[in-house]
């Protein structure tokens, strides 16, 4: 799985809480000043997931106001941005250029170079990412004040995909490797570069591999969400994103896989997650092979084999038997 760290309010004194959650969003962070009506017995928790130069930590916690100050920003400044995606409670942020407020489902960017103040209500539970400001130089100058606190589209394009992206990589960490965390990393700056681009209505200003990874991106995410559709083919892949089939070959030349092989690989392992899952083990192979664009069992069963090194009805005769 990822590196992961976990904090757990509850796994420290009650006195003791409070201030070791403000030592927590310091390091995550940055130094702030945070206060809060409950910190007589705080209650927090927080995963900190290791993807390189980037970082992505989930959390929940009680109500509470963080103050960045000028005096903090002199003392220490990481020079990171800090992209938060709000899953519930509600929330408000103060700069000297704006006031915004945030609700659940909102994606907001705040600096550790910048003054602010944020305050959260209800019961809030957020995933925060850092980015090294290096690695977002559309942000340089003016171009951060337009960006930084201003509420980001997160319910459709690009907003909707880097949502969806971090929704599954918080949700299971351990069906990757610990080498696959740089990788994720640089697919997260990319689709945030991508978010900040579409705000700027400067699309045309990013690098042309950023726009080529954010494509490939978009690419392979339709083709997960399209897997049982017995057409899905490189022609209708390649209509549906209005480029042509040549120029989609030309995408992945440069990935670990063709278009096809990249289609036969998720569909193998959603097949190999189902043969594995309890509820289905009155499936008939063939019929989950079928499901997953394998009409022929013969063509899964050695497809299965190359991929997995053993057959599908060993591998869940053994995944089913570990559960017992």
């Amino acid at each position: 799985m990822l590196g992961e760290m976990v904090f757990r309010s509850q796994d420290v004194a009650a006195a003791d809480r409070f201030d070791y959650w403000v030592e927590r969003v310091g390091r995550t962070h940055a130094p702030m000043e945070v206060r809060s009506d409950y910190a007589d017995d705080f209650h927090a928790s927080q995963r900190v997931l290791d993807l390189g130069a980037v970082t992505v930590w989930p959390a929940t916690y009680h109500p509470m106001a963080l103050r960045r100050t000028q005096k903090l920003i002199r003392q220490s400044d990481p020079e990171t941005y800090h992209l938060a995606f709000a899953i519930r409670g509600t929330g408000a942020g103060v700069w000297r250029h704006r006031e915004a407020e945030y609700k659940p489902s909102d994606l907001f960017l705040t600096s550790s170079s910048l003054p602010y103040e944020l305050h959260s209500s209800g019961d809030p539970a957020t995933v925060g990412v850092e980015i090294p400001a290096a690695l977002l130089p559309l942000l340089n100058g003016r171009a951060g004040l337009r960006v930084v606190g201003q509420p980001m589209p997160a319910r459709d394009g690009v907003g909707a995909l880097l949502v969806q992206f971090l929704t599954q990589l918080t949700a299971d960490t351990a069906s990757f490797q610990p080498s696959d965390g740089p990788r994720l990393g640089t697919v997260l700056t990319d689709l945030v570069t991508a978010l900040i681009s579409h705000m700027l209505e400067a699309g045309g200003c990013l690098p042309p591999e950023t726009h080529r990874r954010t494509l490939i991106l978009r690419i392979q995410a339709f083709i997960g969400e399209h897997l049982h559709d017995p057409h899905l083919t490189p022609a209708a892949i390649a209509a549906a994103h209005h480029i042509s089939v040549s120029y989609l070959h030309r995408l992945f030349q440069d990935e670990d896989a063709t278009v096809a092989a990249w289609i036969r690989r998720l569909r193998l392992e959603a097949a190999h997650r189902d043969l594995a899952d309890p509820a289905l083990h009155a499936a008939p192979i063939h019929a989950i092979a079928s499901r997953w664009g394998f009409p022929r069992a013969a063509d899964f069963s050695r497809a299965y084999r190359a991929a997995y090194g053993t057959t599908p009805k060993d591998h869940r005769h053994q995944a089913l038997h570990h559960r017992e």
